[in-house]
């Protein structure tokens, strides 16, 4: 072998393992600290909007398969586990196909009692105290909604929209008696969002968790792709660029 076939040959074997290395850190990062997620619907405006990408926070609550890509089953249950707060924003696996993504606010923990009654929440009997804002239209939408102030019993305040208290199938609910293990998701609009109150969705188990929304780091109302770049600056969402999400 010539002197250069070798070098060649040392130069592919060094980029190959640049790669490789490159490849397991992100992997590593991806399911043990953080991972970027989209927002493609409006069911947690006004919170999120559609075009948000925001990054999740993966060792909020402990690891399981779900942390991990493709949800390899490597992690037996969930290892350093944590439970989530009520009001905490978060990306979970839906029970019903363990694969596909949701993002909704925790209402309810174990052993709570949930209902929907003429569109008022209720936990463990307490009607949940709201207070009316205004009235909200979200970017392009021509639905006027009333947007609440809410706050939960621990004390966490957030916004939530209401089309109406009477109108839709979940503005009246059965009782939900939370079981041990599980947590009950919903939507901040809550007339447009299928979350715990649906049977496809239902109780959320703990291993389910995927990790807590931390803050957003890009928002596109969808004006421009990403490759009409002329047209980027009517298409940023500049003021939701590294925000916080509540709580």
């Amino acid at each position: 072998m010539t002197k250069k076939e070798n070098n060649t040959k040392n130069w592919f074997k060094d980029n190959v393992k640049a790669f490789l290395w490159a490849l397991l850190i992100a992997l590593g990062v991806r399911s043990f600290i953080a991972e970027p997620f989209h927002i493609p619907s409006g069911s947690m405006f006004p919170t999120l909007l559609v075009g948000d990408y925001l990054f999740v926070n993966k060792n909020a609550y402990g690891y399981s398969r779900y942390s991990l890509p493709f949800g390899l089953p490597l992690i037996p249950n969930r290892i350093f586990a944590e439970d989530p707060k009520r009001g905490d924003v978060v990306v979970f696996k839906v029970p019903s196909d363990n694969s596909t993504d949701f993002i909704k606010r925790v209402i309810g923990l174990p052993n709570d009692t949930i209902q929907v009654k003429e569109g008022r929440l209720y936990i463990n009997g307490q009607i949940v105290e709201r207070t009316f804002k205004d009235l909200h239209q979200v970017d392009t939408s021509n639905i006027i909604q009333y947007r609440y102030e809410e706050k939960l019993p621990n004390g966490v305040v957030h916004d939530i929209l209401e089309i109406s208290d009477e109108q839709y199938p979940m503005d009246n609910t059965e009782e939900f008696k939370v079981p041990e293990g599980h947590f009950f998701m919903m939507g901040d609009n809550r007339d447009q969002s299928k979350d715990s109150r649906f049977p496809d969705v239902s109780f959320v188990p703990r291993e389910n968790l995927v990790g807590r929304a931390s803050f957003i780091f890009y928002s596109n109302n969808g004006y421009s792709s990403f490759l009409s770049f002329w047209n980027w600056d009517k298409a940023i969402r500049k003021e939701r660029i590294f925000t916080g999400i509540q709580p």
